[in-house]
């Protein structure tokens, strides 16, 4: 394959986010609704590209009528017993993230950690685990290989969950597509 070349880049990426969306285990993805829609709100935390993923991840639940912000925001409020802190980090080692989700645990909120390292610090703290199990900087073993620059198909895996995490929540709570604009933003 030339990936100088536009159609075969794009058949790459979308064969790589083939193999990895189809290697995230379902039981884990239902998990995570269930937990979503138990939680009293939903928080995301995650830093650079992941960080932009979690934000359209973030922003899709608030268009579900869901209580979700993002860690960070001006108008975060203070986390508490009955909420859902979502940790994006394929490493899971990265050190603001794992903060967070120490003292959202202290204080007694469930955690959710979406990676690709099973074996992270975030396993002792998390109520269980979403792995995409693709590349990281540890080179694991077990880990789906990239030709994408560093760890952009973690990031596009975890914008597409998002987006279907989001399906499967419409689907269970029967709610009605032309309906959901009423929480889109209006003031654009």
């Amino acid at each position: 394959m030339d990936y100088t070349k536009y159609t075969d880049t794009k058949e790459l990426v979308l064969s790589e986010l083939h193999t990895s969306l189809g290697a995230i285990d379902p039981e884990s993805v239902e998990k995570l609704v269930n937990a979503i829609l138990e939680a009293d709100r939903v928080f995301t935390v995650g830093v650079g590209r992941v960080l932009l993923s979690l934000q359209a991840f973030t922003k899709r639940l608030a268009h579900l009528g869901i209580k979700a912000v993002f860690v960070g925001d001006i108008t975060e409020p203070a986390i508490k017993t009955g909420d859902l802190l979502i940790v994006g980090s394929g490493s899971g080692t990265t050190l603001f993230p794992a903060g967070i989700a120490k003292k959202a645990h202290d204080i007694g909120a469930k955690i959710v950690h979406i990676g690709s390292n099973p074996n992270s610090p975030l396993r002792e703290i998390s109520e269980f685990m979403v792995r995409i199990p693709v590349r990281t900087k540890y080179y694991l073993d077990d880990e789906i290989d990239s030709l994408q620059p560093m760890t952009s198909l973690f990031e596009q895996s975890l914008l597409l969950l998002g987006d279907i995490v989001a399906k499967m929540i419409i689907e269970r709570k029967n709610l009605d597509l032309k309906g959901l604009w009423e929480f889109h933003a209006n003031l654009e």
